[in-house]
């Protein structure tokens, strides 16, 4: 493991989105600039964040209160399905909801490609001499992907893994120890009103 050092990956989904998704709502552009004063002192390396407007306002919005962070536009850090089990991979009991949720996916080659990509982008400890800390904006799936990732958990554990609006979650990938998520859906940069958006009404606590 020599010259090897350690990677920070901090995840954000990006903030809450107009009902057609086209950018953030007012709600969601709060989320977003509270977010980056929370970030600020951190030594971000990078800032990546997915293609699409939601995405990338939320990145600029947390980039102004970063300062001089280089923004980065990453089609792997997008909004895609990473993988989709075969019926016989997934719990019984739920093989069906998960199965009917994942019908509606369109982009079953595309989706496991760009999922490895982020794998190889965003994961692992880094070949730099100091430890390093990097941001990707993005959206619940490749969050949950990566902590799936992190976890060691089958491909098809990315089912189920929920995350806010703007909430953070950090892994730690050191040099010859197994990942560690240090934060998981951390949500305490946001007053009460702008938590758990991104989540069914009936599931805000």
């Amino acid at each position: 493991m020599t010259g090897l050092s350690t990677r920070y990956l901090y995840l954000v989904r990006h903030g809450e989105a107009l009902p057609d998704e086209s950018g953030l709502t007012e709600a969601g552009r709060r989320q977003a600039t509270l977010l980056g004063q929370h970030l600020r002192g951190i030594p971000f390396a990078a800032v990546h964040h997915g293609p699409l407007p939601r995405a990338e306002q939320t990145a600029r919005l947390i980039g102004d209160q970063l300062g001089s962070v280089p923004l980065h536009v990453s089609e792997a850090a997008g909004d895609y399905v990473p993988y989709i089990p075969e019926q016989d991979e997934l719990p019984a009991e739920s093989a069906d909801f998960s199965l009917r949720f994942l019908a509606r996916a369109t982009d079953e080659e595309r989706g496991p490609v760009l999922a490895r990509q982020a794998l190889d982008l965003f994961t692992g400890a880094v070949a730099v001499e100091e430890d390093r800390h990097e941001l990707v904006v993005t959206h619940n799936f490749l969050v949950a992907w990566l902590v799936r990732d992190a976890l060691h958990a089958p491909k098809w554990r990315w089912l189920g893994l929920d995350h806010c609006n703007a909430a953070l979650t950090v892994i730690r990938y050191a040099p010859g120890r197994p990942a560690s998520i240090l934060v998981s859906n951390d949500m305490r940069h946001l007053p009460l009103e702008l938590r758990w958006t991104g989540f069914p009404a009936e599931l805000h606590i």
